[in-house]
């Protein structure tokens, strides 16, 4: 098991950015890949990234590609999300999740998640 903690959301204006952060903690992240879902209200929580445990591979969500750019470090258990280009859509909380094997878009195939990270763009 893998215990995530998420940080680094806030209230940007459109266009803005920010960086988001996951710090794990528990097993090894060896063969873990970890990823970054998001939910707005009256929505469905829904794969935004994800990255695999050697971080040779990416995955995004069509909305995101060209804006946000995901990461780890290994070495630090820390899992990054830079955010550009903010628009009002993107508004949600942001989820921090982990798996064993590959990446994934469904929800319901990650073990692990962190508590959530509000994300607010303001037009």
């Amino acid at each position: 098991q893998v215990q995530l903690v998420e940080s680094g959301g806030g209230l940007v204006q459109a266009g803005g950015s920010l960086r988001l952060s996951c710090a794990a903690a528990g097993r090894t992240l060896i063969d873990v890949a970890m990823g970054w879902f998001r939910q707005s209200p009256g929505k469905e929580r829904e794969f935004v990234a994800g990255i695999s445990w050697s971080g040779e591979t990416t995955e995004y969500t069509d909305s995101a590609k060209g804006r946000f750019t995901i990461s780890r470090d290994n070495a630090k258990k820390t899992l990054l999300l830079q955010m550009n280009s903010l628009k009002p859509e993107d508004t949600a909380i942001y989820f921090c999740a982990a798996k064993t094997g590959a990446i994934v878009t469904w929800d319901s195939a990650w073990n692990d998640w962190g508590q959530g990270t509000q994300v607010t763009v303001s037009s």
